[in-house]
C-alpha cells in the first residue's frame, strides 16, 4: 500500500493472473506469473491479486478484479479501490475500476455466494483488517 503526495486515498499493487474473455489462467507464484489451468467460461473481468495482503478466509493472496478492458497477464496495477465484492464465505473481491461495469463481476457468482458490491470505504476498511501474510 502506499499513498500518493496529491492523495489521501491509498492504492494497492495488483497483479493480474487472469485476462478478462480469456479462459487460460495464470496463478502469481514467487514474484512472477506460470501458467494455472484453462477454466470452462472465460473471465468477464480481469482477475488476480494483491500479493502483499493475505486473506485468512482462503488462505491466499487477497483476490482483486479491474472493471474495464482487458488487461494483459502479468500487468501490476497500482490503484485505489472503488469497491468491494462481498461474498458470503469471506473470500471478498477488491474491485478496481468505474463500477458501471461491475455488474457482469456480479453475475459472475452462483446466487448462493450472496454477490454485493460495497463501497470503496468498505475496501478499505476491510483491506486494513487483515493479518499480515504468512512468511514462506
Amino acid at each position: 500500500m502506499s499513498t500518493s503526495p496529491t492523495s489521501t486515498c491509498p492504492t494497492y499493487q495488483g497483479v493480474v493472473e487472469w485476462t478478462a474473455g480469456t479462459a487460460q489462467r495464470f496463478i502469481w507464484r514467487g514474484g512472477r506469473t506460470e501458467p494455472y489451468r484453462t477454466e470452462a467460461r472465460p473471465a468477464p473481468v480481469n482477475y488476480g491479486c494483491l500479493p502483499a495482503l493475505w486473506n485468512p478466509a482462503d488462505h491466499a493472496e487477497v483476490d482483486a478484479v479491474w472493471l474495464g478492458e482487458p488487461r494483459p497477464v502479468g500487468t501490476l496495477v497500482q490503484a485505489t479501490p472503488s469497491g468491494l465484492l462481498h461474498l458470503q464465505d469471506g473470500d471478498h473481491k477488491v474491485v478496481f475500476g468505474p463500477l458501471e461495469d461491475a455488474q457482469a463481476l456480479l453475475d459472475w457468482f452462483p446466487a448462493e455466494r450472496g454477490a454485493r458490491l460495497l463501497a470503496p470505504a468498505d475496501a478499505l476498511a476491510w483491506l486494513e483488517s487483515l493479518p499480515l501474510p504468512p512468511h514462506p
